[in-house]
């Protein structure tokens, strides 16, 4: 889940001064003093100028500059890709692919009709930006430092059943798959069942918003948080070219933030695992019946397995129907084997359910004893329709009670709308490209744009019907586009990107004892500014890293 991107469309994008780069996009605003965007200027240090300093110009950035100077003494050279010497953007490239195959920076090949079902057949190196990208340092640590904050507020709002069925009782009037999770949700309500053990392995999306310089939440994913075994990969591709071609990019690879996600979010099941208490049973994997994504799956699972000795299974909802059962202690046992803790990396979506059996099995998984990540009432949390009644007036102070922690989870809200809200929708209907309409869906692709949203409104008006609850309105973000190199299929592509970053975080909580709540690691997706799809493993957008300024 969360593969996939939500960019401004093309008549909305804009660069703050459209003669550092050659683009077909124009200037938004001329009111803007500085604009990060590095990607299209560069940073004058005391380094040395590398061999191929023409792509280098200076940029002055007054006031920001010097609190930047204030932090450290020298920031490395930032320069724009499109203007990097051919040969040697050749050698780079050719020294990427080769490393991303050695290291396991792999998905499975579309060309290959057993690439999702077979381990080692038909991989090719997953989409990746060639070089990272600029980031503000500040806004690094803004995301970083709320992260355990969404923990915890996801916590608190999934022990508020009453909250999550009031908030979606209309949703699921129009909305089967809601109405299905909320009716699993109901039965654990009515029989009493409560998870003692609580497990969230989450991601919280943001876009840097290119007008006001607010760090933008696009939405909290509580269920199949994707890439955290391959996006760790892509820090350490990007470190390992800067320090290999320094003389040239001049770049500092320490400005590329660690990334351990991988180990952390193992280190999380481990622990869960270790609070079941039984020593033989394990962690079960939910998968699709087809994954081209299965390698970043493995690598978490690995890394269970070789650093805590935490042995895992991966079964699909059909499996699990047919080969599991409920013992009377409430231990769940799949193909003879006790289950410690479900990790969902499918169930998000309606395809993920196309018969009774499915729907059989996420009961069964929820009746048990074994410790779920997500839950039921965790997913529901992550849903747009509580992301959106989260952003009210009021309601966060219901769940949490500091009063700063409740100014930083604000100050990340975007604009969330009801279609409820009779003037939002009139102006969404005039200015339709401000907004996108969304569903309560996750995975990517199923978010409305443009001249889509004005018809979609208009057609629910005229029609009358309640159809206006499977959607909530979200103020349309438009980020800073910049210059990038993308590596898909062993073939380099120059264009002008938009990038959305996602911070990982665990929760792991026993009774009253939190365990684990903590930040684990990032995932910035880039992707091309023209298109309205996202998905990394679909090709519409690559996996990259952040270089702090």
């Amino acid at each position: 889940m969360g593969v996939d991107l939500s960019p401004p469309s093309r008549s909305h994008i804009h660069c703050l001064n459209p003669t550092t780069i050659t683009t077909p996009f124009h200037s938004r605003s001329k009111h803007h003093s500085f604009l990060f965007n590095p990607f299209t200027k560069s940073l004058q240090t005391h380094l040395p100028k590398p061999a191929n300093f023409s792509m280098y110009q200076a940029l002055k950035c007054s006031g920001v500059e010097e609190m930047e100077t204030h932090k450290r003494n020298s920031m490395s050279l930032i320069f724009d890709h499109h203007k990097i010497d051919n040969q040697l953007l050749q050698k780079m490239e050719y020294d990427a692919l080769v490393w991303s195959s050695l290291h396991g920076l792999l998905v499975g090949d579309t060309n290959s009709q057993r690439s999702g079902r077979v381990p080692g057949v038909g991989m090719i190196h997953a989409p990746f930006s060639l070089l990272p990208m600029p980031f503000p340092e500040s806004h690094w640590k803004q995301a970083c430092q709320i992260a355990p904050i969404f923990n915890e507020l996801v916590d608190r709002v999934s022990l508020d059943g009453k909250f999550l069925q009031d908030s979606l009782s209309r949703t699921k009037k129009v909305d089967a798959f809601t109405s299905r999770l909320l009716e699993i949700h109901s039965k654990m309500l009515d029989a009493n069942k409560i998870e003692e053990i609580r497990l969230g392995l989450h991601r919280s999306d943001y876009m840097l918003d290119e007008e006001t310089k607010l760090l933008l939440q696009i939405e909290l994913n509580t269920i199949s948080s994707s890439f955290p075994g391959l996006s760790g990969l892509v820090s350490e591709l990007h470190r390992s070219l800067l320090h290999q071609y320094k003389q040239h990019l001049a770049l500092n690879p320490e400005r590329i933030p660690q990334n351990s996600v991988a180990t952390k979010f193992a280190e999380a099941l481990s622990k869960a695992w270790s609070e079941y208490n039984n020593p033989r049973a394990v962690v079960m994997v939910v998968v699709q019946t087809e994954e081209r994504n299965m390698y970043d799956q493995h690598w978490l699972c690995t890394t269970l397995k070789e650093r805590y000795q935490v042995t895992s299974i991966r079964k699909t909802l059909a499996e699990i129907d047919a080969l599991g059962e409920l013992l009377p202690d409430g231990t769940l046992v799949v193909d003879g084997v006790a289950v410690a803790v479900v990790y969902f990396r499918a169930g998000y979506a309606p395809s993920d359910y196309p018969s009774e059996s499915e729907w059989r099995a996420r009961l069964l998984m929820e009746q048990s004893s074994a410790i779920k990540c997500p839950s039921i009432a965790y997913h529901l949390a992550g849903t747009k329709k509580i992301q959106q009644e989260l952003a009210k007036p009021n309601v966060l102070e219901r769940f949490l009670e500091n009063k700063d922690d409740i100014a930083k989870v604000r100050k990340c809200f975007a604009g969330l709308w009801s279609l409820e809200d009779s003037n939002i929708v009139n102006d969404a209907i005039e200015k339709p490209g401000l907004y996108v309409m969304k569903p309560q869906r996750e995975g990517g692709g199923n978010n409305i744009y443009g001249d889509d949203v004005r018809e979609t409104l208009l057609r629910i008006e005229k029609e009358g019907s309640d159809e206006n609850a499977a959607y909530i309105l979200m103020q349309r973000i438009f980020p800073t586009l910049s210059p990038a190199i993308l590596m898909q299929q062993g073939i380099s592509r120059k264009d002008h990107v938009i990038s959305e970053l996602g911070v990982y975080a665990a929760y792991l909580r026993n009774k009253t004892k939190v365990i684990i709540n903590e930040e684990c690691g990032y995932l910035l997706r880039t992707k091309v500014s023209s298109s309205n799809e996202g998905g990394v493993v679909a090709g519409f957008g690559v996996l990259d890293s952040i270089y702090l300024v």
